[in-house]
């Protein structure tokens, strides 16, 4: 492992009680593997003063107590993990998310197909054909981060974020899509919505995805919507 340079995987010093993996420096299934794989093995293998470990796109986080190791110790153990190669990570579950195109639900959809070159349509057909996978949780409650969005409908984010965007809205920006589960602001485009629960009241399983999950998108109707919609309010 090294501690500089453009080299990977690389550690990075943070803050006293912290060290962050890096993997590489795009999003990808290959470099998200490795942080899994890292992860797993922190779960059944940790080292001495270790506290936590926090997976994300191409990086983990890993918190330690101070008081009982530092970042010079925590590099020889790391190190010595990568050496043996001892880890692997199991196959996250499938999970199949329900969502609309209709328009007053996807209000950007004709703007993606315009900057895509595409029909409206094809960018429902491409959206759907994605392979995606939960890479990392952030920002708010339930914000699973999924990798996948095809080429042909990748966009960078808008200049500047919309207020008062409904939860459950499907959203994509560059390779990423999201699923809302709150009211917030976002630059991210909104091609559809879905009405299927991500927050969960389940004080052992809080949110409907773990990280490494698959994701299958699969067209609904309104009527379908609006009726899935008023199961999950009653």
């Amino acid at each position: 492992m090294r501690s500089t340079g453009s080299a990977f995987p690389r550690c990075r010093a943070v803050a006293d009680h912290a060290v962050l993996i890096e993997f590489g420096d795009v999003i990808s299934r290959d470099v998200h593997d490795q942080v899994r794989r890292l992860d797993a093995t922190l779960a059944t293998r940790p080292f001495e003063g270790f506290s936590e470990a926090i997976p994300a796109y191409t990086s983990v986080l890993i918190e330690f107590d101070p008081l009982v190791t530092d970042h010079e110790r925590v590099e020889a153990a790391l190190s010595k993990l990568f050496e043996e190669r001892s880890a692997t990570h199991q196959k996250g579950a499938s999970r199949e998310v329900l969502v609309c195109y209709e328009d007053e639900y996807a209000p950007d959809l004709q703007q993606i197909a315009v900057l895509s070159g595409l029909s409206a349509e094809d960018v429902i057909k491409a959206h759907l054909s994605g392979a995606y996978s939960v890479f990392m949780y952030g920002f708010a409650p339930g914000y699973a981060y999924l990798a996948g969005v095809p080429e042909a409908i990748q966009q960078p984010r808008k200049p500047t974020a919309i207020r008062d965007i409904p939860a459950g809205s499907v959203m994509i920006a560059g390779p990423q899509c999201l699923v809302t589960t709150l009211k917030m602001p976002t630059g991210w485009w909104i091609i559809g919505r879905s009405p299927t629960p991500i927050l969960l009241d389940d004080i052992d399983r809080p949110f409907l995805f773990d990280v490494g999950d698959d994701v299958i998108f699969r067209k609904i109707d309104r009527a379908t919507f609006e009726a899935a919609d008023r199961r999950g309010e009653s």
